[in-house]
Protein backbone atom coordinates (compact mmCIF):
# COMPACT_ATOMS: atom_id res chain seq x y z
CA UNK A 1 0.00 0.00 0.00
CA UNK A 2 1.32 3.44 -0.90
CA UNK A 3 1.44 6.19 1.69
CA UNK A 4 -0.77 9.21 1.05
CA UNK A 5 0.81 12.65 1.30
CA UNK A 6 -1.32 13.52 4.33
CA UNK A 7 -0.77 10.21 6.17
CA UNK A 8 1.14 10.40 9.45
CA UNK A 9 4.77 9.27 9.18
CA UNK A 10 6.79 8.52 12.30
CA UNK A 11 10.58 8.25 11.88
CA UNK A 12 12.45 6.64 14.76
CA UNK A 13 16.02 7.92 14.91
CA UNK A 14 17.36 11.44 14.35
CA UNK A 15 20.69 10.56 12.77
CA UNK A 16 21.74 11.00 9.16
CA UNK A 17 19.32 8.33 7.88
CA UNK A 18 16.28 9.57 9.80
CA UNK A 19 16.71 13.31 9.31
CA UNK A 20 17.64 13.09 5.63
CA UNK A 21 14.59 10.89 5.04
CA UNK A 22 12.32 13.32 6.87
CA UNK A 23 13.56 16.32 4.92
CA UNK A 24 13.28 14.63 1.53
CA UNK A 25 9.78 13.28 2.20
CA UNK A 26 8.76 16.79 3.24
CA UNK A 27 10.13 18.15 -0.04
CA UNK A 28 8.01 15.57 -1.87
CA UNK A 29 4.83 16.83 -0.26
CA UNK A 30 4.32 14.63 2.79
CA UNK A 31 2.77 16.92 5.39
CA UNK A 32 2.68 14.99 8.67
CA UNK A 33 6.19 13.88 9.62
CA UNK A 34 7.52 13.38 13.14
CA UNK A 35 11.04 12.30 14.10
CA UNK A 36 11.73 10.85 17.56
CA UNK A 37 14.99 10.03 19.34
CA UNK A 38 16.41 9.45 22.81
CA UNK A 39 18.53 12.60 22.46
CA UNK A 40 18.28 15.95 20.70
CA UNK A 41 20.23 15.80 17.43
CA UNK A 42 23.15 15.57 17.16
CA UNK A 43 22.69 12.61 19.47
CA UNK A 44 25.27 12.20 22.22
CA UNK A 45 26.14 8.64 21.23
CA UNK A 46 24.98 8.19 17.65
CA UNK A 47 27.30 7.24 14.81
CA UNK A 48 26.51 10.50 12.94
CA UNK A 49 28.09 12.79 15.52
CA UNK A 50 31.23 14.23 17.16
CA UNK A 51 33.80 16.41 15.46
CA UNK A 52 34.53 14.69 12.15
CA UNK A 53 33.66 12.06 9.56
CA UNK A 54 35.61 11.09 6.44
CA UNK A 55 34.19 12.37 3.16
CA UNK A 56 35.49 10.27 0.29
CA UNK A 57 34.48 8.82 -3.05
CA UNK A 58 36.98 5.98 -2.75
CA UNK A 59 34.87 2.86 -3.27
CA UNK A 60 35.46 -0.47 -4.93
CA UNK A 61 31.70 -0.53 -5.56
CA UNK A 62 30.63 1.65 -8.55
CA UNK A 63 27.19 2.36 -7.04
CA UNK A 64 28.55 3.86 -3.83
CA UNK A 65 31.20 5.71 -5.85
CA UNK A 66 28.47 7.33 -7.95
CA UNK A 67 26.50 8.24 -4.83
CA UNK A 68 29.60 9.65 -3.13
CA UNK A 69 30.35 11.84 -6.14
CA UNK A 70 26.78 13.16 -6.03
CA UNK A 71 27.13 13.80 -2.30
CA UNK A 72 30.45 15.58 -2.91
CA UNK A 73 28.59 18.24 -4.90
CA UNK A 74 26.40 18.81 -1.87
CA UNK A 75 29.35 19.00 0.49
CA UNK A 76 31.05 21.61 -1.67
CA UNK A 77 27.91 23.74 -2.07
CA UNK A 78 25.04 23.39 0.40
CA UNK A 79 27.25 22.06 3.21
CA UNK A 80 30.45 23.89 2.28
CA UNK A 81 30.72 25.48 5.74
CA UNK A 82 30.88 21.99 7.30
CA UNK A 83 33.24 20.42 4.74
CA UNK A 84 37.05 20.60 4.74
CA UNK A 85 38.88 19.36 1.64
CA UNK A 86 42.13 18.13 3.12
CA UNK A 87 42.74 15.29 0.66
CA UNK A 88 42.58 11.58 1.47
CA UNK A 89 45.54 9.18 1.60
CA UNK A 90 45.25 5.39 1.85
CA UNK A 91 48.18 3.17 2.86
CA UNK A 92 48.63 -0.60 3.03
CA UNK A 93 51.25 -2.71 4.75
CA UNK A 94 50.85 -5.39 2.07
CA UNK A 95 51.05 -4.92 -1.71
CA UNK A 96 47.94 -4.88 -3.89
CA UNK A 97 45.37 -4.34 -1.17
CA UNK A 98 42.19 -5.70 -2.77
CA UNK A 99 39.91 -2.87 -1.72
CA UNK A 100 42.40 -0.18 -2.70
CA UNK A 101 42.99 -1.76 -6.11
CA UNK A 102 39.25 -1.97 -6.71
CA UNK A 103 38.77 1.62 -5.60
CA UNK A 104 41.48 2.87 -7.93
CA UNK A 105 39.94 1.01 -10.85
CA UNK A 106 36.48 2.44 -10.20
CA UNK A 107 37.76 6.00 -9.81
CA UNK A 108 39.91 5.89 -12.91
CA UNK A 109 37.18 4.29 -14.99
CA UNK A 110 35.05 7.34 -14.14
CA UNK A 111 37.84 9.75 -15.12
CA UNK A 112 39.02 10.59 -11.60
CA UNK A 113 42.57 11.62 -10.72
CA UNK A 114 44.73 9.79 -8.19
CA UNK A 115 48.35 10.08 -7.09
CA UNK A 116 50.01 6.67 -6.88
CA UNK A 117 52.33 6.16 -3.92
CA UNK A 118 54.35 2.97 -4.52
CA UNK A 119 56.48 4.28 -1.66
CA UNK A 120 53.98 5.63 0.86
CA UNK A 121 56.63 7.98 2.26
CA UNK A 122 56.21 10.02 -0.92
CA UNK A 123 53.07 11.46 0.65
CA UNK A 124 55.50 14.06 2.09
CA UNK A 125 56.12 15.37 -1.43
CA UNK A 126 52.44 16.31 -1.55
CA UNK A 127 52.12 17.28 2.11
CA UNK A 128 55.46 18.33 3.64
CA UNK A 129 53.81 18.61 7.07
CA UNK A 130 53.15 14.85 7.21
CA UNK A 131 55.45 13.14 9.72
CA UNK A 132 53.90 9.67 9.51
CA UNK A 133 56.18 6.65 9.58
CA UNK A 134 54.87 4.72 6.57
CA UNK A 135 58.17 3.28 5.35
CA UNK A 136 57.71 0.01 3.51
CA UNK A 137 54.06 0.70 2.79
CA UNK A 138 52.35 1.59 -0.48
CA UNK A 139 49.23 3.56 -1.22
CA UNK A 140 47.60 6.37 -3.13
CA UNK A 141 46.23 9.86 -2.61
CA UNK A 142 42.94 11.34 -3.77
CA UNK A 143 42.89 15.16 -3.74
CA UNK A 144 39.07 15.16 -3.80
CA UNK A 145 38.23 14.15 -0.28
CA UNK A 146 38.60 15.20 3.30
CA UNK A 147 36.30 15.45 6.27
CA UNK A 148 33.14 17.07 7.56
CA UNK A 149 32.10 18.49 10.90
CA UNK A 150 29.68 15.69 11.75
CA UNK A 151 27.82 17.29 14.64
CA UNK A 152 27.60 20.61 12.78
CA UNK A 153 26.22 18.88 9.68
CA UNK A 154 23.55 17.08 11.71
CA UNK A 155 22.64 20.34 13.45
CA UNK A 156 22.19 22.00 10.08
CA UNK A 157 20.11 19.09 8.78
CA UNK A 158 17.93 19.09 11.91
CA UNK A 159 17.43 22.84 11.58
CA UNK A 160 16.32 22.39 7.98
CA UNK A 161 13.79 19.83 9.18
CA UNK A 162 12.28 22.06 11.87
CA UNK A 163 12.13 25.06 9.52
CA UNK A 164 10.27 22.83 7.03
CA UNK A 165 7.65 22.01 9.67
CA UNK A 166 8.88 18.57 10.69
CA UNK A 167 8.41 17.79 14.39
CA UNK A 168 11.43 16.46 16.28
CA UNK A 169 10.71 14.97 19.72
CA UNK A 170 13.55 13.98 22.05
CA UNK A 171 13.89 12.69 25.59
CA UNK A 172 11.43 10.28 27.22
CA UNK A 173 8.65 11.32 24.83
CA UNK A 174 10.89 10.31 21.96
CA UNK A 175 12.40 7.15 23.44
CA UNK A 176 10.91 4.10 21.75
CA UNK A 177 10.92 0.75 23.54
CA UNK A 178 8.97 -1.37 21.05
CA UNK A 179 6.81 -1.38 17.96
CA UNK A 180 3.05 -1.26 18.41
CA UNK A 181 1.13 -3.67 16.21
CA UNK A 182 -2.40 -4.49 15.19
CA UNK A 183 -2.23 -7.95 13.66
CA UNK A 184 0.50 -7.95 11.01
CA UNK A 185 0.51 -4.17 10.75
CA UNK A 186 2.75 -1.76 12.66
CA UNK A 187 0.54 1.11 13.80
CA UNK A 188 2.99 3.07 15.94
CA UNK A 189 5.48 2.77 18.76
CA UNK A 190 5.48 2.33 22.53
CA UNK A 191 7.49 4.87 24.52
CA UNK A 192 9.61 4.41 27.61
CA UNK A 193 7.09 5.91 30.04
CA UNK A 194 4.13 3.99 28.73
CA UNK A 195 2.81 6.48 26.20
CA UNK A 196 2.00 5.50 22.64
CA UNK A 197 2.63 7.30 19.36
CA UNK A 198 0.43 6.14 16.49
CA UNK A 199 1.22 6.59 12.81
CA UNK A 200 0.14 5.36 9.41
CA UNK A 201 3.76 4.57 8.56
CA UNK A 202 6.73 3.89 10.85
CA UNK A 203 10.27 4.26 9.53
CA UNK A 204 13.11 2.75 11.56
CA UNK A 205 16.35 4.68 11.24
CA UNK A 206 17.67 3.37 14.52
CA UNK A 207 21.19 2.35 13.56
CA UNK A 208 22.94 0.13 16.07
CA UNK A 209 19.78 -0.01 18.21
CA UNK A 210 17.63 -1.56 15.43
CA UNK A 211 17.93 -5.14 16.69
CA UNK A 212 16.36 -4.07 19.98
CA UNK A 213 13.13 -3.24 18.14
CA UNK A 214 13.10 -5.75 15.31
CA UNK A 215 14.41 -9.27 14.91
CA UNK A 216 16.81 -8.79 11.98
CA UNK A 217 19.94 -10.35 13.47
CA UNK A 218 20.43 -12.27 10.22
CA UNK A 219 20.80 -8.99 8.30
CA UNK A 220 22.48 -6.58 10.73
CA UNK A 221 24.41 -6.55 13.97
CA UNK A 222 26.07 -3.91 16.13
CA UNK A 223 29.75 -3.40 16.89
CA UNK A 224 31.68 -0.71 18.74
CA UNK A 225 34.69 0.89 17.05
CA UNK A 226 37.35 2.75 19.09
CA UNK A 227 37.76 6.53 18.81
CA UNK A 228 40.26 8.77 20.59
CA UNK A 229 40.78 12.53 20.82
CA UNK A 230 43.89 14.53 21.73
CA UNK A 231 44.12 18.20 22.61
CA UNK A 232 46.86 20.06 20.73
CA UNK A 233 48.37 23.44 21.42
CA UNK A 234 47.87 26.17 18.84
CA UNK A 235 51.46 25.71 17.70
CA UNK A 236 51.00 21.95 17.28
CA UNK A 237 47.73 22.40 15.43
CA UNK A 238 49.39 24.85 13.06
CA UNK A 239 52.18 22.34 12.43
CA UNK A 240 49.67 19.62 11.40
CA UNK A 241 47.12 21.89 9.74
CA UNK A 242 47.99 20.98 6.16
CA UNK A 243 47.85 17.20 6.24
CA UNK A 244 45.31 14.85 4.62
CA UNK A 245 42.96 12.39 6.21
CA UNK A 246 45.09 9.23 6.41
CA UNK A 247 44.13 5.58 6.85
CA UNK A 248 46.19 2.46 7.32
CA UNK A 249 44.05 -0.08 5.49
CA UNK A 250 45.89 -2.94 7.20
CA UNK A 251 45.32 -1.85 10.80
CA UNK A 252 42.11 0.08 10.10
CA UNK A 253 43.36 3.13 12.05
CA UNK A 254 42.71 6.50 10.47
CA UNK A 255 43.41 10.10 11.44
CA UNK A 256 42.15 13.59 10.71
CA UNK A 257 43.82 16.99 10.59
CA UNK A 258 43.28 19.05 13.74
CA UNK A 259 39.89 20.73 13.95
CA UNK A 260 39.93 24.50 13.46
CA UNK A 261 39.39 26.63 16.58
CA UNK A 262 39.42 23.71 19.05
CA UNK A 263 42.75 22.17 17.90
CA UNK A 264 41.56 18.63 18.64
CA UNK A 265 43.18 15.69 16.86
CA UNK A 266 41.04 12.60 16.27
CA UNK A 267 41.97 8.99 15.50
CA UNK A 268 39.67 6.02 15.08
CA UNK A 269 39.66 2.50 13.71
CA UNK A 270 37.52 1.28 10.82
CA UNK A 271 37.64 -2.37 11.79
CA UNK A 272 35.56 -5.30 12.94
CA UNK A 273 35.10 -3.86 16.39
CA UNK A 274 33.74 -5.16 19.66
CA UNK A 275 30.50 -6.93 20.43
CA UNK A 276 28.50 -6.85 23.64
CA UNK A 277 26.09 -9.47 24.94
CA UNK A 278 22.77 -8.09 26.11
CA UNK A 279 19.55 -9.89 26.93
CA UNK A 280 16.72 -8.01 25.25
CA UNK A 281 13.01 -8.60 24.71
CA UNK A 282 12.49 -8.20 20.96
CA UNK A 283 8.85 -8.37 19.92
CA UNK A 284 7.97 -10.63 22.84
CA UNK A 285 10.94 -12.94 22.33
CA UNK A 286 14.00 -13.03 24.57
CA UNK A 287 17.17 -12.45 22.55
CA UNK A 288 20.86 -12.23 23.33
CA UNK A 289 22.44 -9.69 21.01
CA UNK A 290 25.20 -7.14 20.61
CA UNK A 291 23.97 -3.63 21.19
CA UNK A 292 24.96 -0.29 22.66
CA UNK A 293 23.27 0.74 25.89
CA UNK A 294 19.72 2.04 25.63
CA UNK A 295 19.08 3.64 29.01
CA UNK A 296 22.00 6.10 29.01
CA UNK A 297 24.59 7.66 26.73
CA UNK A 298 27.23 5.30 25.35
CA UNK A 299 29.68 8.19 25.10
CA UNK A 300 29.62 9.11 28.79
CA UNK A 301 32.22 6.86 30.43
CA UNK A 302 35.16 7.30 28.05
CA UNK A 303 36.01 3.62 28.47
CA UNK A 304 37.86 1.62 25.83
CA UNK A 305 39.08 -1.98 26.13
CA UNK A 306 42.84 -2.10 26.67
CA UNK A 307 43.57 -3.63 23.26
CA UNK A 308 41.43 -0.97 21.56
CA UNK A 309 43.33 1.76 23.36
CA UNK A 310 46.62 0.22 22.35
CA UNK A 311 45.59 -0.03 18.68
CA UNK A 312 44.80 3.69 18.63
CA UNK A 313 48.05 4.42 20.46
CA UNK A 314 50.01 2.48 17.81
CA UNK A 315 48.20 4.43 15.11
CA UNK A 316 49.04 7.69 16.87
CA UNK A 317 52.70 6.74 17.02
CA UNK A 318 52.67 5.87 13.32
CA UNK A 319 50.87 8.96 12.03
CA UNK A 320 52.11 11.48 14.62
CA UNK A 321 55.36 10.13 16.16
CA UNK A 322 55.96 13.25 18.27
CA UNK A 323 52.57 12.81 19.95
CA UNK A 324 52.89 9.09 20.64
CA UNK A 325 52.64 9.33 24.42
CA UNK A 326 50.17 12.23 24.63
CA UNK A 327 47.23 11.45 26.95
CA UNK A 328 43.76 11.17 25.47
CA UNK A 329 41.40 14.10 25.90
CA UNK A 330 38.48 11.71 25.46
CA UNK A 331 37.74 8.21 24.14
CA UNK A 332 34.63 6.25 23.23
CA UNK A 333 33.21 3.40 21.17
CA UNK A 334 31.42 4.50 18.01
CA UNK A 335 28.64 2.04 17.25
CA UNK A 336 28.33 0.66 13.71
CA UNK A 337 25.32 -1.13 12.26
CA UNK A 338 27.15 -3.93 10.46
CA UNK A 339 25.75 -5.74 7.43
CA UNK A 340 27.20 -8.74 5.55
CA UNK A 341 28.51 -6.79 2.55
CA UNK A 342 28.42 -3.24 3.89
CA UNK A 343 25.16 -2.53 2.06
CA UNK A 344 22.45 -0.38 3.58
CA UNK A 345 19.03 -1.77 4.50
CA UNK A 346 16.43 0.47 2.83
CA UNK A 347 13.21 -1.39 2.27
CA UNK A 348 9.60 -1.97 3.27
CA UNK A 349 9.42 -4.84 5.72
CA UNK A 350 8.43 -7.96 3.73
CA UNK A 351 5.80 -9.16 6.22
CA UNK A 352 4.92 -6.21 8.49
CA UNK A 353 2.71 -3.63 6.83
CA UNK A 354 3.29 -0.03 7.81
CA UNK A 355 7.01 -0.57 8.55
CA UNK A 356 9.92 0.72 6.48
CA UNK A 357 13.62 0.45 7.32
CA UNK A 358 16.35 2.97 6.53
CA UNK A 359 19.36 1.72 8.46
CA UNK A 360 22.50 -0.42 8.16
CA UNK A 361 25.01 2.41 7.72
CA UNK A 362 27.86 -0.13 8.08
CA UNK A 363 30.33 2.58 9.06
CA UNK A 364 30.09 4.57 5.83
CA UNK A 365 26.61 6.09 5.59
CA UNK A 366 27.31 9.60 6.90
CA UNK A 367 29.26 10.81 3.86
CA UNK A 368 26.08 10.60 1.77
CA UNK A 369 24.22 13.13 3.95
CA UNK A 370 23.45 15.66 1.17
CA UNK A 371 21.76 13.07 -1.07
CA UNK A 372 20.93 10.06 1.12
CA UNK A 373 17.31 11.12 1.69
CA UNK A 374 16.67 11.14 -2.05
CA UNK A 375 17.69 7.51 -2.38
CA UNK A 376 15.71 6.49 0.69
CA UNK A 377 12.58 8.33 -0.49
CA UNK A 378 12.87 6.68 -3.92
CA UNK A 379 12.85 3.27 -2.22
CA UNK A 380 9.99 4.33 0.05
CA UNK A 381 7.90 5.39 -2.95
CA UNK A 382 8.86 2.38 -5.06
CA UNK A 383 10.72 4.55 -7.60
CA UNK A 384 14.26 3.27 -7.06
CA UNK A 385 15.85 1.23 -9.86
CA UNK A 386 15.67 -2.52 -9.43
CA UNK A 387 19.40 -2.95 -8.81
CA UNK A 388 19.22 -0.64 -5.78
CA UNK A 389 16.03 -2.20 -4.47
CA UNK A 390 17.73 -5.59 -4.57
CA UNK A 391 21.00 -4.28 -3.11
CA UNK A 392 19.26 -2.73 -0.10
CA UNK A 393 16.51 -5.31 0.30
CA UNK A 394 15.64 -6.76 3.70
CA UNK A 395 15.57 -10.49 3.16
CA UNK A 396 13.75 -12.85 5.47
CA UNK A 397 15.99 -15.06 7.64
CA UNK A 398 16.78 -18.56 6.42
CA UNK A 399 16.32 -20.80 9.44
CA UNK A 400 17.41 -17.83 11.57
CA UNK A 401 20.90 -18.19 10.14
CA UNK A 402 23.33 -15.37 10.79
CA UNK A 403 26.29 -14.98 8.51
CA UNK A 404 29.44 -12.92 9.05
CA UNK A 405 29.00 -9.14 9.02
CA UNK A 406 32.38 -8.47 7.44
CA UNK A 407 31.35 -5.41 5.46
CA UNK A 408 32.58 -4.35 2.03
CA UNK A 409 36.26 -5.28 2.39
CA UNK A 410 37.40 -1.83 3.52
CA UNK A 411 38.02 -2.75 7.15
CA UNK A 412 41.29 -3.65 8.79
CA UNK A 413 42.73 -4.79 12.09
CA UNK A 414 41.88 -7.74 14.34
CA UNK A 415 38.65 -9.76 14.04
CA UNK A 416 35.47 -8.96 15.95
CA UNK A 417 35.90 -9.61 19.67
CA UNK A 418 33.17 -10.08 22.24
CA UNK A 419 33.76 -8.03 25.37
CA UNK A 420 34.07 -9.84 28.68
CA UNK A 421 31.37 -9.21 31.31
CA UNK A 422 33.84 -7.04 33.25
CA UNK A 423 34.69 -4.97 30.18
CA UNK A 424 31.05 -4.61 29.26
CA UNK A 425 30.24 -3.39 32.77
CA UNK A 426 32.68 -0.50 32.29
CA UNK A 427 30.98 0.82 29.14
Amino acid sequence: MSTAKNDSILIVGAGVFGLSTALELNKRGYTDITVVDRFVPPSADGSSVDISRIIRADYADPIYYKMAREAYKGWTTEYKDQYFESGFALFSETPKNKYMEGSKSVIRAAGGHLDELPDASDIRKLYPSVQANVAGMSGYHNPKGGWADAAGSIQKLASKCTVAGISIIAGPRGTVTSLRKAGSRVVGVNLVRGQVLLASQVILSTGAWTNRLLNIGHAASSSGQPVGFIQLTEEEALEYKKIPVMINMSSGVFSFPPTPDTNVLKLARHGYGYATEMNVDVDGEKKSLSSPKFESSNAATGYLPDDADESLRQGLRQFFPKLGDRPWLNRRLCWYTDTPKGDFIIDHHPTMQGLFLATGGAGHGFKFLPILGQYIADCFEGKAPENLRQKWKLNLPKDDAKGPMAGDGSRGGPPLRRLSPLEQAKL
